[in-house]
């Protein structure tokens, strides 16, 4: 039994690599042989020809891949308390919080959004990842879009890969930094950590924008901006330019408490073991209505404290979290 056909494009950091590669890195869920097996038995096309497993893709070119039902990993449905920003025919927007897995995988079978999504909305059985149209780290927080039908898949995941969804994410970062700026680098998979990425002559390209919203002594809080959605991309980058994450326990740096730091600051700061790194806005095109539409999403407890301990206590939840990402004029 075939599921609804889930089409894309191919974009320009996929350029003449091969098909199966490109398919197994955008349906994560699927192995590679179920892929290969796919392609080679006609469920899989290019410009509406069938192709190899090793044939090469240009950028543009149409990929329509016909899931094969029977293929799919099995992800049970689970009770849930979700945090649903938004719901309508078309899509779902979760708010996400740290400590949450986005989708199964190894070590993390249940107890995830998905298996939340599976209970809360049956019918994303017959779509990808149960709908999720991209992902978060574990601990990192904030909004995801969910699409609810394969129509709303297919756009939702066509203009995520023409950059056309605005990512917008607050960040605590160690070190004082003086200007906003952005970070133009590939990144390639650590040969000597498979769970780490790194800033890499080769790889994907991809695009982080930064501005500074507030300085604190050892600390500044920054808006980012992506251009691209690559695994860690903001963590990578941050580390890159020497201002790592708070909390980051995978590219992290040493932990700075400030002169003249109160005990409560010093607590908190000793004791934060995520990355400070929250998904606050998301702004895209509705999938039926195209009109555009925004959301966002209030910074957590954990973040709010550590700034407003930061600031002296002259900062207060409000003001933190309308703290707004500042254009730059041209």
């Amino acid at each position: 039994m075939k599921e609804d056909a889930i089409e894309f494009l191919v974009p320009a950091e996929d350029h003449n690599q091969r098909v199966d590669k490109i398919v197994t890195s955008y349906l994560k869920e699927y192995s590679r042989v179920i892929i290969k097996d796919w392609i080679e038995a006609g469920n899989i096309l290019v410009d509406n020809h069938t192709v190899k497993p090793k044939t090469k893709v240009l950028e543009g070119q149409q990929i329509i891949v016909h899931p094969v039902l029977k293929e799919r990993t099995e992800v049970n449905p689970q009770k849930m308390n979700l945090q649903i920003v938004f719901e309508d025919n078309d899509l779902i927007i979760v708010d996400k919080p740290h400590g949450l897995v986005v989708h199964p995988g190894h070590g993390h079978h249940e107890s995830t959004l998905q298996n939340g999504l599976l209970y809360h909305h049956p019918e994303l059985k017959i779509l990808p990842r149960a709908g999720l149209v991209h992902r978060l780290d574990k601990d990192t927080s904030g909004l995801l879009i969910v699409a609810k039908n394969s129509n709303s898949y297919n756009a939702l995941n066509t203009a995520l890969q023409s950059r056309l969804i605005k990512r917008e994410y607050r960040a605590i970062c160690i070190g004082e930094m003086t200007s906003g700026g952005t970070i133009d680098v590939n990144l390639s998979r650590d040969p000597n950590n498979r769970i780490k990425y790194k800033v890499s002559n080769f790889g994907k390209s991809s695009v982080t924008h930064y501005r500074v919203l507030k300085k604190f002594q050892g600390h500044t809080l920054i808006g980012l901006r992506l251009e691209t959605g690559r695994t860690h991309q903001i963590r990578i980058h941050m580390s890159h330019i020497r201002h790592a994450i708070l909390g980051d326990p995978l590219y992290g740096q040493r932990l700075m408490i400030p002169k003249g730091a109160s005990e409560n600051l010093k607590k908190i700061l000793r004791s934060f073991k995520r990355q400070a790194l929250h998904a606050c806005q998301l702004t895209f095109q509705h999938p039926s209505t195209a009109e555009l539409t925004s959301f966002s999403s209030k910074l957590p407890e954990d973040m709010e404290s550590i700034i407003k301990e930061l600031s002296g206590n002259e900062l207060d939840a409000d003001t933190i979290n309308n703290l707004k990402y500042p254009e730059i004029k041209t």
